[in-house]
């Protein structure tokens, strides 16, 4: 050390300031470099995860409460068997049921003879709102603005 006291002290006083000016910048830039930079860009990546994270958590919670609403309007089951609540709501929508097969306790075949399509697909929409599902559906024009059909019909499991 003594010796760069000694080429230090050799300096003119302007070449002294101009030494410590440079050794200032010099450990300013170091100090920069080493320290605010990678700080500031690690608080940046930080940020950048944060906003990524908060989005995802909103994402998740709409998602958490779509499902929410989706088993709370989950249709209760079936109060009496397969076959008697579809003979019942075709009795109320006014469709006559041509034959009426259980299958299993959970499947039936129905078959109407006539019935128009609008009314037919409203029917449809209203089982499966209730619960009956379609498994097959066979529909054949009759030609004179009705159509026949022969449906497999099967209760929503719970």
């Amino acid at each position: 050390m003594t010796p760069l006291r000694a080429w230090f002290a050799g300096r003119s006083l302007r070449e002294r300031r101009l030494i410590l000016v440079m050794l200032a910048l010099a450990a300013v830039t170091v100090l920069w470099g080493l320290v605010v930079r990678p700080v500031r860009d690690g608080l940046a990546d930080a940020r950048e995860r944060h906003a990524g994270a908060v989005e995802r958590l909103g994402s998740t919670r709409a998602a958490v409460a779509t499902l929410r609403d989706i088993q709370q309007r989950r249709t209760p089951p079936l109060a009496g068997s397969l076959a008697d609540t579809v003979r019942a709501r075709a009795d109320a929508a006014g469709f006559t049921l041509a034959s009426l097969d259980q299958d299993a306790p959970d499947r039936v075949r129905v078959t109407i003879q006539s019935a128009r399509p609008a009314a037919l697909s409203g029917w449809l929409a209203q089982l499966e709102r209730g619960g009956i599902l379609i498994d097959s559906a066979a529909i054949k024009d009759n030609g004179d603005r009705t159509v026949g059909v022969s449906l497999t019909l099967k209760a929503r499991a719970a």
